[in-house]
């Protein structure tokens, strides 16, 4: 063993310096590390808005040492492995880490080379993807260049993946925006799974969204391959059979799983995501081990708002360990937000917990798409998220209550 921390965080993404903050926050002394190699930090969430637009990716980007927390000690390493039976990380240069305490924010993967052809053709031929920094600004090209009665084609693969409305939100601004400009287009939604939203209040909602651009939706399809050159997609169906699409531009959303260190590990569970409890986000297979963020098993949607609920119980779980407490009360209750951008200058809320049930943190039905929102989404949500969610600050916004449906 190199060396060894109290508590060792694998990620330096919103859930790990999140979490570090909030332990710091709470004890300033705290001996952590955290295990992260990139030099920049991302705001994902406005990707969207790069690609429709609405913000500048360089906005989205801040040097990591900016918010690492000076408090503690960063690795700029990767890990290649857990031993969790031995309380200790293996990193990619073979030195290894040991810990008191883990705690797990590693992300996930976004595996581009699962769909054939894809790598060789993206940010050129109209083909696109707001699922990466360098790529988001090409969406907007993209958008802008659509010959009159042009074919585009948006897809979502099958779940779990960052950012479930991300898929949609960026076909309605681009839509908004041919409305806007007197632009025919021929839209087309191709959804592996069978609804608009895994939450059938909003998916009825969403549908009337679709219905006013004229979108038509495929479900059931999953792209699998691209031909660049040729401007053609190909989908596959559950039954095998595939299907064939022309395009003018395409908005791809990759296949998305576990990083493989994780589904190689012990930690793993289903489909190869870190095993937690769903409420503790405490490892279900060792006691000093917790998870958070995206690499989880928890049935909530990956989002930057699930992340801002749960590190306040992963760090109130943590405190307790120390401490000799069994347990805290401390839970999270599978909370999501999904800010959907709906046309320029107005966003439907969505907001929901485990079971899917519906909730509205202002009073107001969450199915609605509002104006007043769209401050919400381009101001407020990047300033928390660099000033707040960062800083691992547990501000108490209006409690979502739940809604009571028709």
């Amino acid at each position: 063993m190199s060396k060894k921390h109290t508590i060792v965080v694998v990620g330096g993404g919103t859930g790990g310096i999140g979490v570090a903050n909030a332990l710091l926050n709470s004890r300033a002394n705290l001996d952590i590390a955290i295990i992260e190699p990139s030099e920049k930090h991302y705001y994902q969430p406005g990707w969207t808005l790069v690609g429709g637009g609405e913000m500048s990716a360089a906005s989205t980007e801040k040097d990591m040492a900016d918010y690492i927390p000076k408090q503690v000690s960063w690795v700029k390493d990767r890990v290649a492995s857990f031993q969790p039976q031995l309380n200790e990380v293996v990193l990619s240069n073979g030195d290894s880490i040991g810990y008191d305490y883990l705690i797990v924010a590693a992300g996930l993967v976004i595996d581009w080379q699962k769909i054939e052809g894809l790598e060789q053709t993206l940010g050129k031929n109209g083909v696109c993807s707001n699922y990466r920094y360098d790529l988001a600004p090409y969406t907007w090209q993209c958008i802008q260049r659509l010959p009159e009665g042009g074919k585009a084609l948006f897809t979502q693969p099958p779940m779990p993946i960052k950012c479930a409305g991300a898929p949609q939100k960026i076909l309605y601004l681009a839509a908004d925006h041919w409305q806007r400009n007197e632009t025919s287009a021929e839209i087309t939604f191709c959804n592996q799974g069978g609804a608009m939203f895994g939450v059938p209040y909003y998916a009825q909602a969403l549908d009337k969204i679709m219905d006013s651009y004229d979108a038509e939706r495929c479900f059931g399809e999953n792209l699998s391959a691209i031909d660049g050159d040729n401007k053609a997609a190909t989908f596959t169906k559950a039954d095998g059979e595939t299907v064939t699409r022309s395009f003018d531009m395409i908005h791809v959303v990759p296949p998305q799983s576990a990083p493989q260190e994780i589904q190689n590990s012990e930690l793993a569970g289903d489909g190869g995501w870190m095993a937690v409890d769903q409420h503790s986000l405490r490892s279900t297979k060792f006691e000093n081990v917790w998870g958070l963020g995206d690499c989880t098993s928890t049935p909530n949607a990956k989002t930057a708002a699930a992340v801002r609920k749960q590190y306040p119980v992963v760090a109130a779980g943590v405190l307790a360990a120390i401490d000799g407490k069994t347990d805290t009360t401390a839970r999270y209750d599978g909370y999501g937000g999904c800010p959907l951008t709906t046309a320029k200058g107005k966003m439907l809320l969505a907001e929901f917990r485990y079971g899917g049930e519906v909730l509205s943190s202002f009073g107001l039905d969450p199915a609605k798409e509002r104006g007043i929102y769209w401050p919400i989404k381009t101001k407020l949500f990047p300033w928390m998220y660099w000033n707040v969610i960062l800083k691992g600050k547990d501000w108490k916004l209006p409690a979502a209550k739940p809604w009571k449906l028709d």
